[in-house]
C-alpha cells in the first residue's frame, strides 16, 4: 500500500475558500418527481458571505409565508427586546357608590394575542382588563365604551390577496383591537333524529356572530356538510347533511368587523364579572382617574408565532405596530418603509423585493432565492441573531411538526416554510460539521396539477440532501465525543494516546474513508468518519482525541491536525506523511534512534497532483517537486530494536514505515506502545483488516527487506 493514497480524506476552516455542492441532481430530481414546477435554489456562507451554489438565484419567485422571515428580521432590528404591544385603558369620569359615571376608554395598539394562543383561555387578558375596574368597588358602568383605533390606518382588510383567503381563518381582518386571532369556532353534531337539524355550538360565544343552520341530520356517516360566510356581518351560514353516527366536526372561520368582536368580548366578560354596563351617552366624560396599561404577550413569543408557527394575523399585526412605534402610524407603507430602511442599512437593496403584505399571502410578493440567502446570512451575523434563528421551526418543531419527522440529527437546521397556491418555499438554516452557518432557500413555483403533499416532500427531501451532504458522518463526531467523555479523568498526553488508540482497536479497515465532504470537489467522502479507517485517520482520530480540550474542539483539532493551517480542501491535505504530516511541529517532533541514518528523497508531488488535474502549490504559485531528509533506523536494526524489552516511562511513539522508492516517503504508519518490562507494540489499522497490536517485532520480520529499508520514528507533542 502507497502511503499517500491513504492519506486523501478530510477537512476543517474557519472560512472555507470553496465549496463545491453539486445542484444539478436537485433540478433532475425535481423534474422527475414534480414536473413543470420551477425550482429555485441558493446556498450561502455565512461565514464567507459568498453564494455556494444557486439554480435560478436571480429570477424572483412568489415566497408565500416565508416572506415574514424579512418582516420579523425588520422588526427585531428597529424593535427593543421588551417591547410588547400595548392596550391602554383610560377611566374618565367618576366612581359614585359603586358606579362608574364617564367614558371608559380604549386604546388598541395591535396586541395579536388577545387570544388562547399564549394564554390557555382567549378571555383572560380581557377579563384581567374587567377585573381591574371591578376592583375600583365598581359594579355598575354608565356612560359609554369608546375605542380608540386610531393607532392603524388605512385598510383593515389586507388587500391583494386571493378572494377566498378572506374567508378562511388564516386570512382575518387585522385591527389594533382584537379577540380570539379574530376568529370563531363552529361546532356542530348530528340531532337526536333523522330530519333533526343539526346542534350547532359557537366557540366562544360572546353574542356577535350568528348561525344560521340548514344543517340536517341523516342516517349514516355521511359528511357532505357546506358554509357560507356574509361578506360584511358575522354570520355563518351551515347547510348540507351530517350522519348520525358521526361523532362531532368543526369550522375555524374569521369573523367580520374586529373592534365589534372585541367590544362584544368586553362587555361579555363585564356581565361575566356581575358589572352591569348601562349605555348612556349624555353622560358627561370627565377627567383621566384611572389608566391601565395591558400588554399580552413579549416580542420574542410573538416571533416564534410567526416564524415558528407562521401565523399570519401576528405577522401583519408586527408589519403594522413597528411602522406604528416607529413612524407614528400603523399601516402598510410604514412597514415597507422599514423595511426599505433596514435593508439599506445592512446593505441590501428594496428593489430585490416586491413586498405587498407583513405575512406572504398576497401572490403578488415577489423575492429571488440569492437575496433571500444573503438577508438570513446578514441575520446570523446580526448582534440579535439568536433570537432571529431561534425563532425558526425545525423537525417536529412549529409548521415543521410534521415534516423531515425522518432527520437523524434534526439540530442541524432551523426553517421557514410557505405555502400559497401554487408557490412552496422553504428557507433558514444549515449548520455543517466544519462550524460555518449555510443559509438555504428553496422555492417551487408555477406547480400546476403536482399535489401540495408531494411538493412538500420534494423540498423536505432536498433539504435534509444539503443537511447530510454538509454534515457527512455527523454520528462519527458522536462518536468521538463519546469516547473523549469517557477519559476525562486520563491525563498526560502518552496515557491519553494508548487509551484512545487501544479504544479504537477492532475498527474495520478501508482505504481512503475520508475527504473534504461538501467543501471541496476532488474527494468529497465524509469529513468525520469513524465506521472504518485506514492507517493515517486510525492516528488522526486517536491523537485528535488525545489533544482537545474539550469535547467541541474536537473537530477543530482534527482537521488541524490533517490540513495545514487547518483550511479543509484537498490542495492543503497533508498528503505525505514524512514531508507533510510528521513535519508539521505544531503536533509532531522527528525522534532520532541510535545507529540511524539519513537519506534525501525528492518528492513527487507534481505528478501525484496531476492525476487529478492539479497543480502542486507553494503559497499559491506552481512549485517544483520537494525535497526532503528523512532519518530512519534501517531495516536490521530496527528488528534488533524491536526484540529488546523496554524499560523506559510509558511511551507512544509514532512510526513511518519507509518507501522503497524514490519519488515516496512513506508506505504506512501507526503508534508504536512502549511499556516497561515488554517487547515494543505495534498498533495499527492493518491492511483489508481491522485496527489491531502486534509485536513489533514480529510485524517486522514479515516485511520483506527488499520493500522495507527501515522505520523513521516521531514523537507526539502538545501545541
Amino acid at each position: 500500500m502507497k502511503f499517500f493514497r491513504s492519506l486523501l480524506f478530510c477537512a476543517f476552516a474557519l472560512s472555507p475558500l470553496f465549496a463545491y455542492l453539486d445542484l444539478a441532481p436537485y433540478q433532475t430530481f425535481v423534474d422527475s418527481v414534480v414536473p413543470g414546477s420551477r425550482l429555485g435554489i441558493s446556498i450561502r456562507s455565512v461565514q464567507s458571505g459568498k453564494e455556494l451554489a444557486n439554480i435560478r438565484g436571480d429570477e424572483k419567485f412568489t415566497p408565500a409565508s416565508t416572506l415574514k422571515t424579512l418582516t420579523t428580521a425588520t422588526a427585531l432590528h428597529f424593535l427593543p427586546l421588551d417591547y410588547a404591544p400595548e392596550t391602554k385603558i383610560s377611566l374618565m369620569g367618576s366612581v359614585q357608590q359603586k358606579k362608574f359615571l364617564g367614558s371608559i376608554q380604549i386604546r388598541g395598539e395591535g396586541d395579536p394575542n388577545f387570544s388562547g394562543r399564549y394564554y390557555a383561555d382567549p378571555f383572560y387578558m380581557i377579563d384581567a382588563m374587567v377585573d381591574s375596574i371591578h376592583a375600583l368597588g365598581v359594579d355598575t358602568i354608565r356612560g359609554t365604551i369608546d375605542l380608540d383605533t386610531s393607532f392603524y390606518d388605512g385598510p383593515w382588510k389586507a388587500e391583494h390577496w386571493r378572494k377566498n383567503f378572506y374567508d378562511a381563518w388564516y386570512g382575518a381582518e387585522i385591527a389594533p383591537l382584537d379577540f380570539n386571532d379574530n376568529c370563531t369556532m363552529i361546532r356542530f353534531k348530528p340531532g337526536e333524529n333523522e330530519g333533526d337539524s343539526a346542534i350547532v355550538s359557537i366557540l366562544p360565544d360572546v353574542g356577535y356572530v350568528t348561525v344560521k343552520n340548514d344543517l340536517k341530520t341523516v342516517p349514516g356517516k355521511k359528511k357532505k356538510w357546506t358554509w357560507a360566510l356574509d361578506p360584511v356581518k358575522s354570520v355563518i351560514t351551515l347547510g348540507g347533511t351530517i350522519g348520525q353516527d358521526v361523532d362531532s366536526a368543526s369550522l375555524v372561520l374569521p369573523i367580520r368587523n374586529p373592534v365589534g368582536y372585541f367590544r362584544a368580548a368586553f362587555l361579555y366578560m363585564l356581565k361575566e364579572n356581575g358589572i352591569t354596563f348601562v349605555e348612556d351617552p349624555l353622560v358627561p366624560q370627565g377627567i383621566e382617574i384611572k389608566r391601565f396599561i395591558f400588554s399580552a404577550a413579549p416580542f420574542l413569543s410573538i416571533l416564534d408565532e410567526i416564524n415558528q408557527r407562521s401565523q399570519n394575523y401576528h405577522a401583519e399585526s408586527l408589519f403594522r405596530n413597528m411602522g406604528g412605534k416607529i413612524l407614528g402610524k400603523g399601516n402598510v407603507e410604514n412597514g415597507k418603509k422599514l423595511e426599505e430602511k433596514f435593508l439599506s442599512e445592512i446593505g441590501l437593496s428594496f428593489e430585490d423585493y416586491e413586498v405587498w403584505d407583513g405575512s406572504g399571502l398576497s401572490p403578488k410578493n415577489k423575492l429571488k432565492p440569492s437575496v433571500e440567502t444573503e438577508l438570513l446570512a446578514k441575520m446570523a451575523r446580526h448582534p440579535r441573531k439568536d433570537f432571529y434563528i431561534n425563532s425558526f421551526a425545525g423537525p417536529k418543531i412549529g409548521t415543521g411538526s410534521k415534516r423531515m419527522v425522518d432527520l437523524k440529527y434534526p439540530w442541524l437546521t432551523r426553517f421557514k416554510t410557505g405555502f400559497i397556491g401554487e408557490a412552496h418555499g422553504l428557507v433558514g438554516y444549515v449548520f455543517p460539521m466544519d462550524g460555518d452557518t449555510l443559509t438555504v432557500a428553496m422555492y417551487l413555483n408555477e406547480t400546476g396539477k403536482n399535489k401540495d403533499a408531494t411538493l412538500k416532500d420534494v423540498l423536505d427531501t432536498l433539504w435534509m440532501r444539503l443537511v447530510y451532504a454538509t454534515s457527512d458522518d455527523y454520528g462519527s463526531l458522536l462518536k468521538m465525543k463519546e469516547m473523549w467523555l469517557g477519559a476525562q479523568d486520563i491525563r498526560g498526553l502518552d496515557a491519553r494516546l494508548e487509551y484512545f488508540s487501544r479504544k479504537m482497536q477492532g475498527i474495520p479497515y478501508l482505504l481512503g474513508p475520508m475527504g473534504e465532504g461538501y467543501l471541496d470537489s476532488i474527494e468529497t467522502k465524509p469529513i468525520v468518519y469513524m465506521d472504518s479507517v485506514d492507517c493515517v485517520t486510525y492516528i488522526e482520530h486517536a491523537l485528535a482525541l488525545a489533544l482537545a480540550t474539550s469535547e467541541d474542539s474536537l473537530f477543530k483539532v482534527l482537521q488541524n491536525i490533517r490540513y495545514k493551517d487547518g483550511i479543509i480542501d484537498y490542495n492543503h491535505r497533508k498528503h505525505y506523511l514524512l514531508a507533510d504530516w510528521a513535519s508539521d511541529t505544531r503536533f509532531t517532533r522527528k525522534l532520532p534512534m541510535p545507529g540511524d541514518t539519513v537519506v534525501v528523497k525528492t518528492i513527487g508531488k507534481n505528478e501525484f497532483f496531476k492525476k487529478k488535474k492539479l497543480s502542486y502549490l507553494v503559497d499559491g504559485k506552481e512549485s517544483a517537486d520537494p525535497t526532503v531528509e528523512i532519518r530512519y533506523l534501517p531495516y536490521d536494526k530496527a528488528v534488533e530494536w524491536a526484540g529488546k524489552v523496554y524499560e523506559g516511562p510509558m511511551k507512544v511513539l509514532g512510526v513511518g514505515l519507509v518507501a522503497p522508492m524514490e519519488n515516496l516517503d512513506a508506505t504506512h504508519t501507526g503508534f508504536m506502545v512502549l511499556t516497561p518490562g515488554e517487547l515494543p507494540m505495534f498498533r495499527h489499522a492493518a491492511y483489508k483488516k481491522q485496527v489491531l497490536e502486534i509485536p513489533f517485532k514480529e510485524y517486522l520480520e514479515g516485511r520483506s527487506k527488499a520493500k522495507l529499508p527501515g522505520v523513521a520514528f516521531f514523537e507526539f507533542v502538545k501545541p
